[in-house]
């Protein structure tokens, strides 16, 4: 990936991050990663270690080894609320990409596109996250240029 020049006010990946990034250490367990997920409406959380991103894990990874009858009264066995009980280092993704609050929108969609992923955290040069950018982020961002460029044609 050919390196970007400094972005442009408004065209920085801190312009369009989500904020505050909902976190969780490596040893909660997948019942509270999906509660969290539950009542925060979020789609990803960073696994924390020694107050580094360590993991990510998103809602489709923890819809992905549940149970399909977990919540289910009529069918949901005691093996099926075992998985429940997993800790969520048993099913992060462990290689965390991250990108920089100054990268251009454009890197940093290319870095995702890269990358396979459908989030980064965003990190601080001393390692601090300050932020996440998803794919919804990008969605939200292009909504409002639309919204611009439609209004420009009307005036």
């Amino acid at each position: 990936m050919q390196q970007l020049p400094t972005c442009p006010p408004e065209q920085c990946v801190r312009d369009i991050m989500t904020t505050p990034v909902h976190s969780v250490d490596m040893d909660d367990s997948l019942l509270s990663v999906k509660h969290l997920f539950e009542r925060e409406r979020c789609h990803h959380v960073v696994i924390m270690n020694q107050h580094r991103a360590f993991g990510v894990v998103s809602d489709r990874d923890i819809l992905r080894v549940l149970s399909p009858f977990v919540g289910s009264k009529m069918m949901e066995r005691s093996q099926d609320l075992n998985t429940l009980k997993k800790r969520v280092h048993q099913i992060m993704s462990r290689n965390v990409v991250t990108i920089r609050p100054d990268e251009t929108i454009a890197a940093t969609a290319e870095k995702m596109l890269e990358e396979k992923v459908s989030c980064l955290p965003v990190v601080e040069d001393s390692g601090a996250m300050i932020g996440i950018v998803t794919v919804r982020d990008f969605l939200r961002w292009s909504v409002g240029l639309a919204g611009e460029k439609e209004a420009i044609g009307r005036t």
